[in-house]
């Protein structure tokens, strides 16, 4: 029988796991990776020009497509550059894979000075994913691998990692392997918890529904359960889209503050419920219900009144059950409600005026990835998004710089789809060299460039709280139209708003990026709403 290598081993087990797509940057601990990779049609390699580029957008690839996302880099300063985007990921509990190549074993931890050697490689891993594991072994490949998927797909999903050491990845063996994949856990629900729960919820007179990213998969009951109790969801960030913005009881974190004051009843379904928690206040009065898959993350900021730990869905396909249809319609109070938050939001100009266009082109189906800018920063609360895994945010991670290379993510796992990245002329550059990436594997993002020549949100915040004290937030940038068409994108300037619907319809006609200059001033910001008053006292 011939021999197999330990990469041919990897590649292996990420088909039998069902693997099609893997971000990566080849570098000498990796060789023997992509020598299989070369003779594996059935995994799409998508090489970026920086190791952020690569974790980023297996990110935005997890993001859209609830699949594993998984990215390759060489140790030591090839991991360390994708631990940004490893830290967002973790934040946004999502199904990403670090496969990270590692010294040959037994110069691990020796300290001699071996090429891309650090210090503890693997407890860094540690700190920033679920689980990580390295092999020392090749015929441990299977084993380890398997179980990293198992971790991607049990209870609460985070990032995971598998370091392997190059002589494991050169290695030969004529041994056969078990390539089965190891089990998913969940954890069982409590009946007693939902019992309880759908007590509560059935008396309760003014209950409130809150969403994070632990509700993506189930936007069908949660629209179910929100239409019998009458119960406004509320979804900030990674809820955005689980109940469609245009529904009369969805509403957008802020716009909520008002319901928040006189609800009686709370459901928090895969999410912590942070600003609200710890900002608004809780009184005896309001009972607390939550529905996570992670037991642990029930009590990190404030106790529920009733916990149940179990799969977002299983849990509500149950708590439908025990809940009855009857309530009368809130829509006339709802409506009126959100026809005073459209009141206080019309001062963010142009801001408004260009998500209303954004979502126009993007159509029904069409995904939005925000970023550290105005416009992305109000997109969280005002921009109707119509469906789960439609807007994508960096959480509360705020990792600058994130947007471009995460979009392109998004868009290599959903490619029919249209695809926006909004930037400003900061945090784009951060990645910008990931242009030459989009344009040799053809991925066709439409990115909105807003360039007011600063780090905007800093520079806002030195004028405004420090007595005009600017300092290392002026930045001077390239012609961008110029420096996007010598990368062979598509690139345009837009100077008026008018121009902007056909601008991003030609991008989105393209398979190649495009990148649109909209030259922008000061904007206002919504720091107003990041600080709405305490409206319930213990």
């Amino acid at each position: 029988m011939q021999k197999i290598t330990g990469g041919q081993v990897v590649v292996r087990s990420l088909r039998e796991h069902n693997i099609d797509t893997l971000f990566g940057l080849p570098g000498i601990q990796n060789d023997w990776l992509y020598n299989a990779l070369y003779d594996e049609p059935n995994i799409r390699v998508i090489h970026t020009r920086h190791e952020q580029g690569a974790a980023y957008m297996a990110l935005g690839y997890a993001l859209a497509s609830d699949k594993v996302g998984v990215f390759n880099v060489v140790p030591g300063p090839g991991f360390l550059n994708s631990t940004a985007a490893l830290a967002t990921a973790y934040a946004l509990n999502a199904k990403v894979l670090c496969l990270c190549g590692q010294i040959p074993l037994k110069t691990i931890g020796k300290n001699t000075g071996v090429l891309h050697e650090i210090p503890d490689q693997l407890g860094v891993m540690r700190s920033l994913t679920k689980w990580a594991q390295r092999v020392e072994e090749i015929s441990q490949i299977p084993m380890v691998v398997s179980q990293a998927f198992s971790q991607l797909d049990s209870y609460r999903p985070r990032p995971v990692g598998v370091e392997i050491p190059m002589d494991i990845l050169a290695a030969k063996t004529q041994q056969m392997f078990d390539y089965s994949p190891a089990p998913s856990l969940h954890p069982a629900m409590d009946l007693q918890s939902i019992r309880e729960s759908a007590a509560y919820l059935k008396n309760a007179k003014n209950p409130l529904i809150f969403v994070g990213s632990g509700a993506q998969g189930c936007a069908k009951e949660v629209r179910e359960l929100a239409e019998k109790l009458q119960a406004p969801v509320v979804g900030y960030r990674t809820g955005r889209g689980i109940l469609d913005s245009r529904h009369y009881l969805s509403f957008t974190l802020p716009a909520s503050h008002e319901l928040w004051k006189n609800a009686d009843v709370v459901l928090a379904i895969g999410t912590n419920m942070r600003i609200p928690l710890q900002k608004w206040g809780v009184d005896d009065k309001l009972k607390i219900l939550r529905i996570d898959v992670d037991e642990t993350s029930h009590d990190v900021i404030h106790s529920p009144d009733v916990a149940i730990t179990a799969n977002a869905k299983e849990a509500l396909l149950e708590l439908l059950q025990n809940i009855p249809g009857d309530n009368e319609s809130r829509e006339q109070q709802m409506c009126h409600l959100q026809n005073n938050w459209q009141q206080q939001i019309s001062y963010l100009e142009p801001q408004l005026s260009y998500l209303k266009i954004i979502r126009e082109a993007l159509g029904e189906e069409g995904i939005f990835v925000d970023e550290l800018t105005q416009v992305g920063f109000t997109s969280r609360i005002v921009m109707p998004v119509y469906k789960p895994r439609t807007f994508i945010s960096t959480g509360y991670q705020g990792t600058l710089g994130y947007g471009f290379p995460t979009a392109l993510g998004v868009k290599v796992a959903k490619p029919q789809v249209p695809v926006v990245s909004v930037s400003g002329d900061g945090g784009f550059m951060f990645a910008v060299q990931e242009l030459a990436t989009a344009v040799q594997h053809r991925i066709g993002v439409v990115v909105l460039l807003f360039n007011n020549n600063q780090y905007g949100n800093v520079q806002q915040m030195q004028k405004n709280i420090y007595g005009n004290k600017i300092i290392a937030s002026d930045l001077h940038n390239p012609d961008f139209v110029a420096m996007a068409k010598s990368f062979g994108a598509h690139a345009f300037r837009v100077e008026n708003i008018e121009e902007l619907l056909g601008r991003m319809r030609e991008g989105f006609s393209h398979d190649l990026p495009t990148v649109i200059e909209i030259p922008v001033g000061d904007m206002p910001n919504v720091d107003r709403f990041r600080k709405l008053p305490r409206v319930r006292f213990c």
